[in-house]
C-alpha cells in the first residue's frame, strides 16, 4: 500500500509544484498566464501584446505570395450532411511573375460532382475564398505586397463579393475589431478589455519548426462562448522577429440568418526575406441566408518558391 501512495504523492507533489512556477499578469484588465520559462525570459508582457495587437506580419506573409511565383497542390472537398464527398478538385498550379504581372497555370486538375457549373464557374463559395487566396485569374499586373494603410472593406461590394470580404476579414484580422460584419463587428476585438474578460489567455515558449517562437492561446471561458466570434487561437510567433510562424484558430457564431463553424490551421516558411505561407488546412461549415449551407475542407500545399 506504501508502495503504491509514494509515487502517487511524488506525481502529486510535482504537479503541485510546476503550477506554482507559473505566475499572472494583469494588462489592462487582461489577466495572462506566463510559463516558469517566460518569467525567467523576462518577456515585456504589455509590449508583446501591443506588438499583436498591431501584427501585420500574417497578412503580408498572403500579400507577398502576389510578387512571387510558386507552385501548389490544391486539395479541395465539399461534403454532405453525412460527411461524405459531393464535389471536389484535386489540381497542381505554378504561378508564373514576369514584367511585374502575374499568372496561374494549371498544371494537373481533377473535379468531382457539381464543384463547377456549366459554365465552368466555381458552384461554392468556399471553392471562391480559396480561388481568391491562391489562384490567379487572367493576368494581373502592377500589384505590391504592401500592408500599410490597406484594409479590408465591404463598402460597395454585394452578393458574392461581399461575402468573400467578410470571409477574409475574419481569416486575416482573428482578434481585431471588424467593421461591416452584421451582428458580430464588436465581438471579435478579442484584445480589447471588454472583450478580453471572456477569454483565459497564456504566453509560453517552445520551438516550432525548429524556430524557438512565444506561444500566445487564447481560449474562451466555459459559458462566454455566445460572447465572442474566436473560440480559441494559438499564435507561435518568432522570439526574434516576432513574426508569426503559425497559427491555429477556431471561429464560430450563430445569427439565426447565418452561422459558421470554422477551424483552420496556417504554417508559414521564409523565402529569402519574405515570409510566406507554406500550408493552409480549412475545416468549414458556413450558411449565409439564400445560400444552401456548405461543409468544406481544404489544403493548400506551397513550395517552389521563386
Amino acid at each position: 500500500m506504501i508502495k503504491g501512495i509514494i509515487p502517487f504523492l511524488f506525481c502529486v507533489l510535482s504537479f503541485i509544484s510546476s503550477s506554482a512556477q507559473d505566475s499572472s499578469i494583469y494588462v489592462g484588465k487582461k489577466v495572462i498566464t506566463l510559463s516558469e520559462v517566460v518569467v525567467d525570459n523576462k518577456l515585456n508582457v504589455p509590449t508583446f501584446i501591443n506588438r499583436i495587437k498591431s501584427d501585420s506580419s500574417f497578412y503580408k506573409a498572403f500579400r507577398n505570395l502576389h510578387i512571387i511565383q510558386f507552385s501548389s497542390n490544391n486539395d479541395i472537398r465539399m461534403l454532405d450532411k453525412h460527411g461524405e464527398i459531393k464535389a471536389s478538385l484535386v489540381s497542381k498550379t505554378k504561378q508564373i511573375r514576369e514584367n511585374n504581372c502575374r499568372k496561374m497555370e494549371v498544371l494537373e486538375e481533377q473535379s468531382s460532382g457539381d464543384f463547377y457549373t456549366d459554365d465552368h464557374q466555381y458552384n461554392y463559395y468556399t471553392a471562391n475564398m480559396y480561388a481568391s487566396l491562391f489562384f490567379t485569374n487572367g493576368l494581373v499586373c502592377g500589384e505590391d505586397n504592401i500592408v500599410a494603410g490597406r484594409e479590408f472593406s465591404t463598402s460597395g461590394k454585394t452578393g458574392m463579393d461581399k461575402h468573400k470580404e467578410q470571409l477574409k476579414m475574419l481569416f486575416f484580422n482573428p482578434g481585431k475589431r471588424i467593421n461591416g460584419l452584421p451582428f458580430m463587428s464588436n465581438k471579435t476585438a478579442i484584445y480589447d478589455d471588454d472583450i478580453a474578460e471572456n477569454y483565459d489567455m497564456s504566453i509560453d515558449m517552445d520551438e516550432y519548426n525548429k524556430t524557438s517562437c512565444y506561444i500566445f492561446k487564447q481560449k474562451v471561458k466555459p459559458g462566454k462562448e455566445g460572447s465572442v466570434v474566436l473560440d480559441e487561437m494559438t499564435t507561435w510567433f518568432d522570439d526574434k522577429t516576432f513574426d508569426v510562424v503559425a497559427r491555429n484558430y477556431t471561429l464560430s457564431y450563430d445569427a439565426g440568418v447565418y452561422d459558421f463553424k470554422v477551424q483552420m490551421e496556417v504554417q508559414m516558411t521564409h523565402f529569402g526575406d519574405l515570409l510566406v505561407p507554406s500550408l493552409l488546412r480549412y475545416n468549414g461549415n458556413w450558411k449565409a441566408i439564400f445560400k444552401k449551407r456548405e461543409r468544406g475542407v481544404f489544403t493548400a500545399t506551397l513550395f517552389d518558391f521563386q
